[in-house]
């Protein structure tokens, strides 16, 4: 899709590829996405098993963000008719295809952090308008 950075003049990658690229990270990189479709790569939830395993998540943010990844076609959302009525979530095909590089990136992620706070602390040291050394 994209050149490889030797080839990349000013034109490339195309507008409309680099907003169609970004409205797709858009989604799929919000912390509550990637905690969703991560938690859904390994079952199917219902909605309170979600909300429970989600810490800090409200229930708004949670029927936001299941029903952008839903119109997304990333996740499925199957009603079941009981009294009351039973709604579990799992991932699509296409959401499947997705959770490999999100896996990856969240164990990036856990295996950096501390490198990167250990970064952003020697980085504020050395600014001289954030109170650190001078």
């Amino acid at each position: 899709m994209f050149p490889n950075h030797s080839e990349v003049t000013t034109a490339d990658p195309p507008h409309t590829e680099c907003v169609v690229v970004r409205e797709i990270l858009d989604r799929v990189g919000d912390k509550w996405s990637v905690l969703v479709i991560s938690l859904l790569g390994v079952r199917g939830h219902r909605f309170n098993e979600l909300r429970h395993a989600i810490e800090g998540i409200s229930q708004r943010m949670l029927t936001l963000t299941l029903r952008q990844l839903e119109r997304d076609g990333l996740v499925e959302r199957t009603v079941h008719a009981t009294v009351p009525p039973r709604v579990d979530y799992a991932l699509t095909p296409l959401g499947e295809s997705v959770l490999e590089p999100i896996l990856a990136l969240t164990h990036w992620a856990t295996e950096h952090g501390t490198d990167i706070a250990e970064a952003r602390r020697r980085y504020e040291e050395s600014r001289p308008d954030s109170g650190g050394a001078r």
